[in-house]
């Protein structure tokens, strides 16, 4: 069996997740059969991962997902799992994805780009919006506003982080995610947050927030058409392997485009694993079929 390298850690906001996803994987590819050996580009040169056949990135956030650890792998010619640099780079720009998404004609909540000047001014801002970092995941330093007289206190802090924030139209409804593997679809996911909540940072990793696939409250022909509308903008954007998207369900059946991820969480709790499994892919399954892709580029 081949020699795969599984990149892992990092330096973003997202390493520890990344760390998670880096074990779960190396565990499955193992389960596999191959020889894995796991990096952390954090204290490890590109260098020490020439010598093996392909590679496996589970890294997350800057550094990540942003094109930059692609573009390295593309200048070696090596073979590795996922999105190329400019699809990573278009993705994780939430800006300049959703110029793209939208020119294509997939509908996204209204947005905007404000600063901590403008922000409180933006028209956005008198209804429940939803502030986040342009470039990040994990729902990292993002606001989930429902009443915009009363905005959390931390909103003045993250402007001393980020010169820019994206501002956008919150979507009351259900939260939907759907990977998409190989150019299919996987099953849809519907996530219920814990009662008077939000699906953030905490919420996603503590085990407290409902994962249901298939979903109960959602439609088997709005499940479908999620499920092409996630097609579509893995398509788009021009991502390979996998990728998972994002998107609201309001309650008048309108599906939203939010966002799409090149590179997923991969640990035991993350959502394109369980997608996956619900398709008849164990971890180990899915890991494979993600390293023969990048062995057949």
């Amino acid at each position: 069996m081949a020699n795969v390298t599984v990149l892992c850690g990092g330096t973003s906001a997202e390493r520890e997740v990344s760390l998670r996803s880096g074990a779960a994987v190396a565990e499955a590819l193992k389960a596999a059969g191959y020889e894995v050996t796991v990096l952390d580009p954090a204290v490890s040169s590109l260098d020490k991962m020439m010598a093996c056949d392909a590679v496996f990135p589970a890294l997350h956030g800057t550094g990540g997902e942003d094109g930059a650890i692609q573009s390295a792998l593309e200048e070696v010619n090596a073979h590795y799992v996922g999105s190329d640099s400019t699809a990573s780079r278009l993705c994780f720009d939430k800006w300049q994805y959703r110029q793209h998404i939208t020119a294509a004609g997939l509908l996204m909540p209204e947005g905007a780009l404000v600063h901590a000047q403008t922000y409180h001014e933006h028209r956005l801002a008198a209804q429940p919006y939803v502030l986040k970092p342009v470039a990040g995941g994990s729902s990292i330093d993002t606001f989930i506003v429902r009443d915009p007289e009363h905005p959390p206190h931390g909103i003045a802090e993250v402007f001393t982080r980020y010169a820019t924030m994206l501002m956008e139209q919150l979507i009351a409804g259900t939260e939907l995610t759907v990977g998409v593997l190989n150019n299919q679809a996987l099953p849809v996911i519907e996530i219920i947050p814990p009662k008077d909540s939000e699906f953030d940072y905490t919420n996603k990793y503590n085990g407290a927030t409902q994962e249901l696939v298939p979903p109960k409250h959602v439609s088997g022909d709005l499940q479908r058409k999620a499920q092409a509308l996630a097609l579509q903008a893995h398509q788009f954007t021009g991502c390979r392997d996998l990728s998972r998207t994002d998107i609201m369900l309001d309650k008048k059946g309108q599906l939203y485009v939010l966002e799409t991820n090149t590179l997923p969480g991969l640990t035991n709790q993350s959502l394109l694993p369980k997608a996956a499994h619900a398709a008849g892919l164990d971890m180990p399954a899915l890991c494979k079929q993600l390293v023969e892709m990048a062995l057949a580029r």
